[in-house]
């Protein structure tokens, strides 16, 4: 994927602004919203039963992100789903720590049956999807694999789901069961970050809005978070200050650092 197929979407998305419909987990609202505005769309955290499928229809994309498990949130997921995929509007998951316990992996592969756009996970949430970790097995959210360790079994759920899966990490990984990318972008303080994968995962969705192929507009999604991690982590004295950084290095991205940074490659 060229750099300028990128940074055309990313201009998309700051010229458009759409917006996006988040059921994400209370441990990173703010922080998801916020990146969502310095990236250039306009977030909505709606989780009511009662209003979540008038709210997606008005949306341009849907995240569903399963942090903070609880019942009301998956009925508030599976309506809102439905809803998106009547309306033909784009949707992915984030299946946070798809394996720490046997109610949450069920929620997790019941979610993936319906068929998302997107999955966007770690190694091990990615393995989870494919019934190849044992359950409790984990440190809760936290990955115990690596993102290559999972690549092929993201090679298998895209193509056993017919959905692009984003297996991130020290490198990401996206695949349609086709075709794949590397991507070698990012820095090691994000992840002394809580959330900063969800955040990633509301900025695909924000690229799904603008871009019809759910491989391209993940990897452009990546791509421009990555590089935005490493802008920021050259600033920041530490995680602290990184969450701040990564806001402004987001909003002030332009196209001759994209060309200078991004590290796309085809995985053979």
């Amino acid at each position: 994927m060229h750099t300028s197929q990128i940074w055309a979407l990313l201009n998309a998305v700051r010229d458009q602004s759409p917006l996006v419909h988040n059921i994400t987990n209370f441990v990173v609202m703010n922080n998801t919203a916020n990146t969502l505005l310095a990236v250039g769309a306009s977030p909505a955290m709606v989780h009511s039963v009662d209003e979540v499928e008038d709210f997606v229809a008005i949306s341009q994309a849907l995240v569903v992100n399963i942090g903070t498990l609880y019942s009301e949130q998956v009925a508030a997921c599976k309506l809102a789903i439905t809803k998106a995929k009547v309306n033909n509007i784009p949707w992915v998951l984030d299946p946070v720590g798809a394996g720490a316990t046997p109610y949450r992996r069920a929620v997790a592969i019941a979610l993936t049956r319906l068929q998302p756009n997107v999955i966007r996970g770690n190694g091990s949430e990615i393995l989870t999807l494919m019934q190849q970790t044992p359950v409790g097995k984990s440190r809760g959210v936290d990955s115990m694999h690596g993102s290559e360790a999972a690549l092929d079994a993201a090679y298998m759920l895209a193509s056993d789901a017919k959905t692009v899966i984003a297996v991130t990490g020290a490198v990401d990984y996206v695949t349609d069961g086709t075709r794949v990318l590397a991507i070698h972008n990012g820095h090691p303080l994000m992840t002394r970050v809580t959330g900063l994968g969800c955040s990633a995962t509301a900025v695909i969705g924000a690229f799904l809005a603008v871009e019809p192929d759910a491989f391209l507009a993940t990897v452009a999604a990546l791509v421009v978070f990555g590089i935005a991690g490493e802008m920021a982590a050259k600033w920041a004295a530490g995680p602290g200050s990184l969450q701040v950084a990564l806001l402004d290095a987001l909003y002030a991205l332009d196209e001759a650092t994209l060309e200078k940074h991004a590290q796309v490659a085809k995985k053979l």
